[in-house]
């Protein structure tokens, strides 16, 4: 008899992840189309479906061989009924996913947010492995995250829980966040929000390697700025500082309540690696409790883009069961 595999998908606002992954989280194959979001996105349920039947095909497993469907996606979630509230940048409101994509597989399928699902990934099979509590961040565009407690997700009372990114950080004075409010950390840790610190230091201070980046692109990346750090620019450093200072604060007081084993950071920002783990655990160990500080590891994300695609696979497991 054969073994039955699953299909993790990531709905992502460029492309789609796809892969087939073993019972084992060790992936078989993976690949990825292009998001379609004309007409409020109502070909990508379509355009999914289509990949899967052919990859199938293609690599010779019959459908009765799958297991279970799990799939990550931008929003709000109904996560019991698969019903998608609204994803802004897709097009998708009051969408239901799990009903549209089971009628066209007829396999079970399980939806979630896809920032707790690149959680569970690294969870399961990445730079948490092996830890039951884990808080997981991502500093991308802006700063996603999930939250495993006793090695299951948490979403709360209305599917909002591990919204680590509109942590209210800067008090007073803050920036504007998407979400409506002032000075989320969203506004100082994000690529957008160290590429925002970046500039407003430059054009008040236009001195040293930031000042020759900006010069010479007439802009500023969180990229640029962690290289001229990294390199000892000192206004560059005092952004990275600000930065990764209001991450520790966010992360230390969420450990304080959470009192998790492993925080895995992810995303674009994470690149930085070594450096800025040691930023971030300065900040975190100033203001988590002691024991807590002592005990809590704080991890560069390992599996990159293949995160939501292995959470998305974990929970096709764990719902199908």
């Amino acid at each position: 008899m054969e073994k039955k595999i699953l299909v993790g998908i990531d709905v992502g606002g460029t492309t789609v992840k796809l892969a087939f992954i073993d019972e084992d989280g060790e992936i078989i194959t993976k690949w990825e189309i292009p998001t379609n979001k004309s007409e409020s996105g109502r070909y990508i349920v379509t355009d999914i479906g289509a990949t899967i039947v052919n990859k199938l095909e293609e690599e010779k497993i019959s459908m009765s061989n799958v297991k279970a469907v799990g799939i990550g996606a931008p929003g709000f979630i109904d996560v019991e009924n698969g019903l998608i509230f609204e994803a802004v940048n897709l097009g998708w409101k009051n969408f239901e996913l799990k009903k549209e994509l089971e009628s066209i597989l007829h396999i079970p399928t399980f939806v979630d947010n896809d920032a707790n699902l690149a959680a569970v990934g690294e969870m399961w099979k990445g730079a948490g492995n092996g830890s039951k509590n884990v808080v997981c961040v991502t500093l991308g565009t802006g700063v996603g995250g999930g939250i495993i407690a006793g090695g299951e997700i948490i979403h709360g009372e209305s599917g909002m829980a591990g919204e680590i990114g509109h942590i209210a950080s800067v008090v007073e004075g803050g920036a504007p966040c998407n979400c409506g409010k002032t000075g989320c950390l969203e506004t100082v840790s994000s690529a957008t929000g160290i590429a925002r610190l970046g500039m407003e230091a430059v054009e008040s201070n236009p001195t040293g390697i930031l000042k020759e980046k900006w010069e010479a692109n007439g802009v500023l990346t969180s990229r640029d700025i962690f290289d001229a750090a990294i390199e000892g620019d000192s206004l560059a450093e005092s952004v990275v500082e600000t930065s990764t200072y209001y991450l520790g604060f966010a992360l230390a007081n969420m450990s304080n309540t959470l009192n998790p084993e492993t925080i895995v950071i992810g995303g674009g920002v994470s690149k930085a690696g070594s450096y800025l783990v040691d930023l971030v655990r300065k900040s975190f160990n100033q203001f988590a409790i002691p024991k807590v500080a002592k005990e809590t590891n704080i991890r560069i994300a390992t599996l990159g883009n293949d995160a939501g695609v292995i959470g998305a696979a974990w929970l096709g497991k764990q719902r199908s069961q």
